[in-house]
This record gives structure tokens, sequence and C-alpha cells, in this order.
């Protein structure tokens, strides 16, 4: 009997809070994990943490604002393995939460930094590796305030929430995935919110001080679930824990 191949995955942000969860979720199954954070440290303990636990897992360190981290993080994938089955680009940065009437530039910046240009740098460097694996998938991870339908809801919390950096970055998240599975049919990309958009809750992390009803493990179920999806799976959507989320 052939001994099954073991799935691969990086995940970005993967220090804590959702990345993480995800990292630990999908060792847990037997994957070997690519645990990418920018804080060396903080990154290690929590590599430490998972190994201790039993899961295969090699700690990167990785900045997805600069461009010699991204290079050097995947010198090192590469090292370990000659493809890459999924990359979660789950690293992200809520900027300057501050009014319209007061927002500039330099609020709104970090957060594309992060969530825009660091998906489209790490998703640029790692192409060569995911194109090696028999079904490769890409998780982007966006959030409820980045979809037109949530924002302009007005019974939806984040219709109220006036700040122009977090929720546009997001919704570039989202048309850079569906342009991506446009692009690249042979890859699954696919965009989740660690949410429940119907309900209005949302997962519990450090970003949000903790203000979540969902646990990680429940916010990360859309992470998982289409990061383990098959070759016939689907590409260029948009889903939370629930399901589908409109655009």
């Amino acid at each position: 009997m052939e001994t099954p191949i073991t799935q691969t995955a990086l995940v970005t942000g993967a220090n804590k809070g959702l990345g993480l969860e995800t990292a630990r979720r999908l060792g847990a199954e037997g994957w070997k994990v690519f645990l990418g954070a920018r804080d060396e440290s903080r990154g290690r303990a929590a590599a430490e943490k998972l190994a201790a636990d039993g899961i295969d897992v090699v700690f990167v360190q990785l900045d997805v604002t600069d461009d010699a981290s991204v290079a050097a993080a995947e010198r090192l994938v590469r090292e370990h393995t000659d493809h890459l089955d999924v990359l979660v680009n789950n690293a992200g940065a809520p900027g300057a939460i501050v009014h319209p009437s007061e927002a500039t530039v330099a609020d709104i910046t970090p957060a594309f930094e992060v969530n825009v240009y660091g998906t489209v740098r790490v998703t640029h460097a790692f192409l060569p590796l995911l194109q090696a694996a028999e079904h490769p998938r890409v998780v982007n991870v966006s959030s409820g305030v980045g979809a037109f339908s949530v924002v302009t809801d007005p019974n939806q919390a984040a219709s109220k929430l006036h700040e122009l950096g977090y929720s546009t970055s997001k919704a570039a998240v989202n048309m850079l995935t569906v342009r991506y599975a446009q692009a690249f049919p042979d890859i699954k990309f696919n965009v989740v919110t660690p949410g429940e958009v119907a309900t209005g809750r949302f997962a519990a992390t450090d970003m949000n001080g903790h203000r979540g009803e969902l646990t990680v493990t429940e916010g990360t179920d859309p992470f998982i679930r289409l990061a383990t999806i098959g070759a016939d799976g689907p590409t260029g959507t948009f889903s939370d824990r629930l399901g589908h989320v409109d655009w």
C-alpha cells in the first residue's frame, strides 16, 4: 500500500488567533504546516507549542510587507518541500480606525500594505510551489466589512462603522481573489470571513479586542473547509461559517 502524500500548507500571521488555530487544525489532520509570523520569538514559541502536540510544523519568519522577507520565506519552504498544497493569506492589519472626515492616506496605508499588497506579495512568491501541487488551493482571509452587501445593509453594524482603510482593503482582497481565480483555473482561490454575516457574530481576536461571540475554532471553520476542498471544489467564492456571502 502506498504511503499517502503529506499535504503542505503555509499560513501567514500564524503566531496567534485565527492563523494559529488554522495551523493547529490542519496539523492535527496530519498536514505539514509552515507557520508564518513576522515576530520571530512569538512565531517560534507558537511553533514549539504545536510541535509539542505532535504537529509537523516549521516556523517561517515572514513579514508580508517586506520583499526580502517573503523571498527568504519562499526559499525556506522550498528546502522542506517541492510543492505547496495550500496557502492561507491570513496576516491582516486594521489600519487606523478614524472617521472619513479625518482620514488621511497615512491612516489608510497600513491596512493596504498588509491586507492587499501583502496578499499579492506572498501569492506571487509562492505561485511556483502552488503550481507544482496536484490541486492547489489559496484561502484569502477577508471580512464582512469588505462586502458591499454588508456595508450597504442598514441592519448590519458595519453600515454604521465609519472608516476607510480596513473595509476598502478587504474589499480589494475580495476582488484580488476573483481575479486570481479567473487567471489561474488550476488553482482554487477563495475568500473567507471568520464570522457569520447573517447573524452578525464574529470571532474573538486581538484585532477586535476579543469582543466576538465566536471562538477562533468556530471562526476558522470556513478556512478549513476551503483549504481542504477537492479538485472539483469551488473557486472565486466568498463564504463565512454559514456558507455563501454576497459580494
